[in-house]
């Protein structure tokens, strides 16, 4: 079930961003109205009446759906972005007999840039038209020896060429297309609006941070909940168990953003104690690379302390409790009378039956959990500026950057979808009842 649900998922999001209003495209044209206006505004400064106009040409309109791959219906947008339908990457208009230049790649060798290119022409054959190429050639004469650099061909020999395809033909002039394969499914998330850069190089710069510290306080959650709750449930009804259970509980009822900006402002500088930084990841990086490897250990663990305690005050009180009331009910089964009957320690009835019997809750929860802490700490991230994957999605809806929104989307989506995969085999792993066969 993980493919159909990933497909729904994002197919509804995506339909959702498609038809939400204010979009890029929306906010392009009235860019492009604002500049004609002061444009307009300021060549009749000296004339006395403004000269601009505030409507767009058809022409800049096609151009601008084109550009956001408007120019096509919305089912095949998803499939295109998906990475299941091919895409437009070039496009060229040329009269027939003409040539025009392609670029194929820059190569750098031994300091100097050569940039590999060929030309493309269309010929009328026998009342059909057929695209040439040429060899491969450069600006900049290279010789063979070079083995990052493609063999140079003659370019004035012409071939047949495949990857230009006819999309449209006036008789004068011919529409050319370039198609290919690129998508989700290829790891090719689109390109930025804002940043205009790959989408998948912009995750992958921040992915870590996010890791980091998700995986940091999930850890840290599981390591402290469980032998927290067990100690709960043997020490049930004491004054440790009614006082813990009154700290997890309040814990839980501050939201972890809420409790971050706590944080700071009693111990990042503010009216209370300079103990812990305002945020980021680590000190900048002019300062990182003078410490020694123990400072910068304690320099992440500085950093590191207030974002983990925030991640993990909202799933604290669950966990906790969860283990508690598990090993409660557990204890009282029949299995364990029977185990204490038979002579067996109560050390090993605890820990080796019930506690593993009371983490099979605990296990079916592991995925949403793990999603939880890696894809949904956005608010968490802004309020530490920590310049993660959640902080870069939280800016993108802000500036309506749908190709990151749907990037951080399916990375999400994957996280969540795996996570639930993890808690099966752990299931399976704690109950021996259990078997995917």
């Amino acid at each position: 079930m993980m493919i159909p649900t990933f497909i729904g998922t994002t197919m509804m999001v995506f339909f959702i961003l498609a038809v939400v209003p204010g979009g890029p495209f929306e906010r392009a044209v009235l860019q492009l109205k604002q500049a004609q206006m002061t444009s307009g505004e300021g060549g009749g400064a000296g004339g006395g009446e403004a000269t601009g106009s505030t409507k767009l040409s058809p022409q800049v309109l096609d151009q601008l759906r084109k550009q956001y791959g408007l120019d096509k219906p919305i089912f095949v947008r998803y499939l295109i972005w998906l990475g299941v339908y091919p895409r437009e990457v070039k496009s060229k208009t040329i009269t027939i007999g003409k040539t025009f230049r392609e670029n194929i790649e820059y190569v750098k060798v031994e300091g100097t840039t050569y940039e590999v290119q060929k030309w493309i022409k269309v010929e009328e054959e026998n009342g059909n038209i057929v695209i040439f190429e040429s060899g491969l050639g450069s600006d900049f004469k290279f010789s063979d020896d070079y083995e990052e650099l493609p063999p140079a061909y003659e370019i004035a020999n012409w071939y047949p060429n495949s990857d230009w395809e006819i999309k449209e033909n006036t008789g004068e002039k011919v529409s050319l297309i370039q198609t290919a394969f690129s998508g989700v499914i290829a790891g090719d998330l689109g390109v930025s609006y804002v940043y205009d850069e790959p989408v998948t190089q912009l995750i992958k710069d921040r992915l870590h941070i996010s890791l980091y510290f998700g995986l940091l306080g999930f850890l840290l959650s599981y390591g402290i909940c469980i032998p927290l709750g067990i100690f709960k449930a043997l020490k049930h009804g004491s004054a440790f168990d009614f006082l813990s259970s009154a700290i997890v509980f309040i814990g839980y009822s501050v939201p972890g953003y809420a409790l971050g900006a706590l944080l700071l402002v009693y111990f990042g500088g503010g009216s209370f104690w300079n103990v812990f930084p305002l945020g980021e990841f680590r000190s900048p990086q002019e300062i990182w690379n003078q410490m020694t490897f123990l400072e910068q250990v304690w320099d992440q663990i500085h950093h590191t302390f207030l974002p983990v305690l925030a991640y993990m005050v909202g799933s604290f009180a669950t966990l906790t409790v969860l283990m508690k009331n598990s090993l409660l009910e557990n204890l009282s089964q029949d299995y364990v009378r029977t185990a204490f009957a038979k002579g067996l320690s109560e050390r090993r009835v605890i820990f080796y039956h019930t506690v593993r019997n009371s983490l099979i809750p605990l296990a079916t929860g592991i995925g949403n959990l793990i999603g939880i802490f890696i894809a949904g700490s956005y608010l968490i991230e802004k309020v530490f500026n920590i310049e993660g994957i959640g902080l870069l999605s939280f800016n993108a809806i802000i500036t309506v950057d749908f190709p990151i929104v749907l990037g951080f989307l399916v990375i999400s989506t994957s996280i969540r979808l795996f996570g639930n995969l993890i808690s099966d085999m752990c299931y399976a792993a704690i109950d021996p009842r259990i078997r995917f066969n």
